[in-house]
């Protein structure tokens, strides 16, 4: 029985020979020019529509994220206690004065307990008659009560009281 080797490997040689004559690398050499630009080809268009996926979905994230963002609005309500004043000097008092007494405010701050914040520079005062606005924020309506009847803040109402010629104050809260 003849051995099944030698018929195989004389078929690999002869496709081999095949593919090596002049009209096989011809044809081979053709196949390799035309794969590498269409290779070159089909990275670009890959490029391509991967950029303008990325591209689409950053639009798509961006406005999701806008969105969300609108919905999500967070504010609170706090219990604190506002204590605004707006206020005009009297014309005969002087601009030294004037500062003297605003930055009062934050003298009494420091000094009275319940205080959390003030507000003395006026940014917008749509009532044009008067000088400016200011604010006092308290930790709570007892410790509103406490600055009105404080010896701090009596002793700094009696200078404003002479310097001011008009004023109105409010306080606001939330339930």
């Amino acid at each position: 029985m003849p051995s099944v080797k030698p018929i195989a490997d004389a078929m690999a040689c002869s496709v081999a020979m095949s593919c090596f004559d002049a009209r096989g690398l011809h044809k081979l050499a053709r196949f390799g020019i035309a794969e590498e630009k269409m290779s070159s080809f089909g990275k670009r268009a890959v490029q391509i529509g991967l950029g303008a996926s990325l591209f689409a979905a950053g639009i798509a994230a961006g406005s999701l994220c806008a969105r969300s963002a609108a919905v999500q609005n967070r504010f609170g309500q706090p219990k604190t206690v506002l204590h605004v004043v707006v206020y005009k000097f009297k014309d005969n008092v002087s601009n030294y004065d004037r500062e003297k007494a605003i930055n009062g405010i934050k003298d009494m701050a420091g000094k009275i307990p319940g205080i959390k914040n003030v507000w003395i520079k006026t940014a917008r005062n749509q009532i044009k008659e008067f000088s400016g606005v200011y604010a006092i924020e308290f930790t709570s309506a007892e410790a509103a009560a406490d600055y009105s009847e404080s010896p701090v803040h009596e002793a700094w109402s009696k200078t404003w009281q002479e310097q001011r010629e008009n004023s109105l104050s409010f306080q606001v809260t939330n339930p």
